[in-house]
């Protein structure tokens, strides 16, 4: 029994038998555990009026100054815990739900709910919390991450492009490709399997722009804000040498036009710093690199993250640069 405990005492015991603890999942407290191991749920009722304990689903807590109620991904990801519990068996975790664990970025993907997949010809439903897709499911399509059966990753990349805006596809897909999670040959079989389904046009579309050149949120969306403005495709991540020196190596280029471009996130700098270096050394260096950039007769042009909203004064300049 763990009576005379704080809920969020017993919830920080680490291995704590019959007190709630998943261990598997830190810090994710189930009613069911709870009442088994001693507590009413009278004391789970004062522990959030008390602000110890936050709902992440029903019969699901987490502390309330848990960190990961502010990230809405990391929110997702103790949601999917807490759901997969609760879902009818054969439930698999899929869609954009599916995409958080593994880790991939999502951009502006709705995270209320969690999506699952079951392996049947009716029944789909969309629910407060959960959506339930119906659709076919090959065995090599469904893989074990943690404690959660999750569609294989090129399933995930397609069910997500076949559901989502294409930018959002676009920024899941590249990073699957660079983190060699799927292969152009892996997403082409799971777009032949889903033949004749809804959205696979859409589909076929992300995935033949999708390219695992992109480095960032901010450059696959740049890649996307170049297409929509008619630019010619770059050549991503290229070096750029100058008197037998490596200048740098460029997010994107026209070598044929001497122009190349830049995606500036400000986390850039970030990555820039060794050990010691101030933000203001890294981006006096990056000065000196845009120089000699321009010092080896190439034409620069950079944006930020507001300019891809507003991308048409960058378009614009980009053509100027670009026009014989």
């Amino acid at each position: 029994m763990c009576t005379g405990e704080s809920v969020l005492a017993v919830g920080s015991a680490r291995g704590g038998q019959g007190c709630g603890v998943d261990d598997s999942l830190p810090l994710l407290l189930f009613r069911p555990a709870l009442i088994a191991g001693g507590f009413a749920d009278s004391e789970l009722q004062r522990g959030r009026r008390a602000g110890e304990l936050a709902v992440v689903r029903r019969g699901a807590y987490v502390s309330a100054d848990d960190q990961r109620l502010a990230d809405p991904v990391q929110r997702h990801t103790l949601s999917v815990a807490a759901e997969i519990r609760r879902v009818a068996p054969g439930a698999v975790v899929s869609h954009v739900s599916a995409a958080v664990l593994y880790g991939l970025p999502v951009w502006r993907v709705p995270l209320e709910r969690v999506h699952v997949t079951r392996a049947r010809p009716t029944g789909a439903r969309a629910g407060r919390s959960v959506v339930v897709h119906s659709a076919p499911l090959a065995p090599e399509e469904i893989v074990r991450v943690g404690d959660a059966w999750v569609t294989s990753p090129a399933r995930t990349a397609v069910d997500l492009a076949r559901t989502s805006p294409f930018e959002s596809t676009v920024v899941t897909i590249d990073a699957a490709l660079r983190r060699g999670l799927v292969t152009a040959e892996s997403l082409a079989a799971a777009l032949q399997r889903a033949t004749g389904w809804r959205g696979v046009p859409a589909a076929r579309r992300a995935v033949a722009f999708a390219n695992g050149g992109s480095e960032s949120v901010g450059e696959s969306r740049s890649r996307v804000a170049l297409l929509h403005a008619g630019l010619p495709a770059p050549t991503l991540q290229w070096e750029v040498w100058h008197g037998g020196k490596l200048v740098g190596r460029v997010d994107f280029a026209w070598p044929d036009r001497r122009t190349v471009a830049e995606f500036d996130g400000k986390i850039k700098y970030g990555r820039l710093l060794r050990p010691g270096q101030e933000p203001g050394d890294a981006v006096f260096e990056e000065k000196v690199r845009e120089d000699n950039l321009r010092a080896s007769g190439l034409h620069v042009v950079r944006w930020t993250w507001p300019d891809l909203d507003t991308f048409a004064p960058i378009a614009t300049r980009l053509h100027a640069a670009l026009t014989p």
